[in-house]
């Protein structure tokens, strides 16, 4: 069975495009048919890969509306087993579309889009905008699990409770088999006194919620983090994902340790 795993945080800026392009990537080149799924109206997951806007006619708009099948916009990336689905910045005015009677229960359009593609994939992955509104609920309400990627900085935990009631209440009411697949520490710096800090309170308060490395890490850490990285802030730039750009740096390490992690303790 395929898993689908949202990426969300509504606090911006924490590196969640980052994580669902690597960990989409790491998982692909683990040879798992992947998918993901740019529901960010931003699209920077799509240009992540290279696409600009004017590359691709139809983008996940047009499925959430009914316009477009979700095979028909899926576009090949560099890698075999990474197909990717589009988006564009007409996706910000969605919301109000799904309050027409079309759909009986808005909050479940992008469940039914992606149902018939479930089988095509092992993964689907599906990066979500910075906010709680109806496109995030419309993933974790589609997903089988999230990620939340958590900065290590000042603030990293402000809007953590907003973001557990939420799935809390969508699992309590839409969609029962939700659950956290785990926190993410991401931007750490070892060199940094409020990374080791932030790091620290969650290993301390959230051990069971962490994703644990396999085996042991070259700092002897035993729960995975993304770190500060100049390969993975310029991969972007290229149009590839960091396992392409620079397979040997730190940042691609840890995302392939992140999908070892997915694989060692699959959902269902």
């Amino acid at each position: 069975m395929s898993e689908v795993i949202a990426i969300a945080n509504q606090k911006g800026g924490v590196g969640k495009t980052t994580t669902a392009v690597n960990l989409a990537a790491s998982l692909a080149v683990a040879e798992k048919r992947v998918l993901l799924i740019d529901a960010d109206p931003q699209a920077n997951a799509t240009s992540h890969f290279g696409f600009r806007r004017n590359a691709y006619e139809y983008n996940i708009y047009h499925v959430l509306r009914g316009a477009k099948e979700l095979r028909d916009i899926i576009l090949k990336t560099q890698l075999n087993n990474l197909d990717i689905a589009p988006s564009n910045i007409g996706l910000v005015g969605l919301e109000k579309e799904l309050y027409s009677k079309e759909y009986a229960q808005k909050e479940l359009a992008l469940k039914e889009k992606i149902k018939p593609s479930r089988d095509d994939y092992d993964y689907l992955i599906i990066d979500t905008p910075p906010t709680l509104g109806l496109i995030t609920i419309n993933a974790l309400c589609a997903a089988d699990s999230v990620i939340i990627p958590i900065q290590c900085e000042y603030f990293a935990m402000e809007g953590l409770a907003q973001l557990f009631n939420t799935v809390k209440m969508i699992k309590k009411t839409i969609n029962p088999s939700l659950r956290v697949r785990g926190f993410l520490p991401t931007m750490y710096s070892s060199n940094n006194n409020l990374s080791k800090q932030v790091f620290s309170e969650l290993k301390e308060h959230y051990p069971t919620q962490l994703f644990p490395v396999i085996g042991e890490d070259d700092e002897g850490e035993d729960y995975i983090y993304i770190p500060r990285n100049v390969k993975l802030a310029e991969s972007p730039s290229f149009g590839k994902p960091v396992i392409l750009y620079d397979v040997k740096s730190v940042g691609s390490f840890a995302y392939q340790n992140l999908a070892g992690a997915i694989l060692g303790a699959r959902v269902g």
